[in-house]
């Protein structure tokens, strides 16, 4: 299997408010950048939409090397909690509804396809590719400002 690297970032202007998303594919000396925004949304959603627009543009199944500044995006893959969340019907075990079950169940179906592994980063510190994919989920949601 390819080893591919996926860095992700999202934004928003308010939350909710205006958000973008960014993610960068990086595959030998190969990088394709991706970016995208919406009108009203949340930060949240846009962590979760550039990890699944990342996937969406593999081809195969690959061995993915994810790199998130997001807490929520990472914790809830790593360590179960969406799979978690499905299997009771989108319900936390604080009993609250889980957010975002449309885009989680879209991601749980990508990651199955992959070997995943999760790595979490400092946002906005010394990660050049975290650093890039900001800036262009900020790029994103300013246009829609």
């Amino acid at each position: 299997m390819k080893t591919v690297t996926l860095y992700t970032d999202g934004a928003c202007s308010g939350n909710p408010g205006p958000g973008g998303w960014g993610a960068i594919l990086c595959y030998g000396e190969h990088e394709l950048s991706l970016s995208g925004g919406e009108a009203h949304t949340t930060n949240n959603r846009m962590e979760l939409t550039a990890v699944i627009e990342g996937l969406k543009k593999l081809k195969e199944p690959c061995i993915v090397e994810l790199y998130s500044d997001s807490k929520y995006v990472i914790d809830a893959l790593s360590k179960g909690w969406a799979w978690g969340w499905k299997k009771k019907g989108w319900v936390k075990s604080d009993k609250k509804p889980a957010l975002n079950p449309d885009l989680w169940d879209v991601l749980l179906a990508l990651v199955q396809t992959h070997e995943v592994h999760y790595h979490w980063v400092k946002g906005h510190a010394d990660n050049v590719y975290n650093n890039r994919c900001d800036a262009m989920a900020v790029a994103e949601w300013q246009k829609l400002k």
